[in-house]
């Protein structure tokens, strides 16, 4: 058996997390890691490498290699690789803030990726299992979990954890496979509506919540200078 990877969280301090991710496991039973993410200090290390060392690994490069190689066009390749790593950064916690209005840390110090036998991502993990919640929620208080003054904070924590993973990998897929920044950008929107557009429908959340909520983000993400509205028009 591998090494579990070591972080020092107590147990009962991801209760909360393993909550939340069963309810996302449930939004499709059939492909229950789409939308979860899962605690690292339970995870053996094969297959599992953390984002923040992809580039000095090569991992992104060796990702879209794999791709390009087996597909007939490589900006297609580029576009998939690009859009399972977004995925893993902003879509997954997307699925959480658009059905719940709560959160992980998306942060690319936080974040670990999960490769399946043809190189591709079908998993993310979290070195932190800590959950961000609005300042009343119910989860107030709870272990594992710290609550932000409002909801307007929570978009503004978010924008500011998930950049430097965007920036990374935007840059990565540049340097690789000439991936545009403008295409980039609009791959990164469109994983965030399709969260705000989808998971309501699979939760049976509103879907006029789960719009706004991602309409927030957006708003959030563009506050930092970040062209996701632009890279739509």
């Amino acid at each position: 058996m591998p090494e579990p990877v070591s972080v020092c969280l107590p147990r009962d301090s991801r209760i909360a997390f393993g909550r939340a991710c069963a309810r996302l496991r449930s939004l499709q039973p059939e492909h229950p890691r789409v939308y979860a993410v899962a605690p690292m200090a339970e995870q053996g290390k094969r297959r599992w490498w953390r984002l923040a060392d992809g580039i000095g690994e090569g991992r992104i490069e060796l990702m879209y290699r794999r791709h390009a190689a087996e597909m007939s066009n490589a900006g297609i390749a580029a576009e998939v690789v690009a859009t399972a790593l977004i995925h893993a950064v902003i879509g997954r916690v997307m699925a959480m803030v658009v059905s719940e209005g709560r959160a992980w840390d998306p942060g690319l110090e936080n974040l670990w990726v999960h490769t399946d036998n043809d190189g591709g991502i079908d998993w993310a993990g979290l070195a932190d299992t800590t959950i961000r919640v609005v300042d009343g929620d119910p989860l107030a208080g709870e272990a594992g979990v710290v609550a932000l003054p409002c909801e307007p904070a929570m978009y503004v924590w978010l924008a500011h954890r998930c950049e430097p993973a965007l920036l990374l990998i935007q840059q990565a897929m540049g340097r690789c496979s000439g991936l545009s920044a403008r295409r980039f950008w609009v791959l990164v929107a469109e994983s965030i509506v399709g969260a705000a557009t989808y998971v309501p429908a699979l939760s049976r959340t509103s879907s006029v919540e789960g719009a706004r909520r991602g309409q927030a983000m957006l708003a959030a993400l563009e506050d930092r200078g970040l062209p996701v509205r632009r890279a739509c028009r």
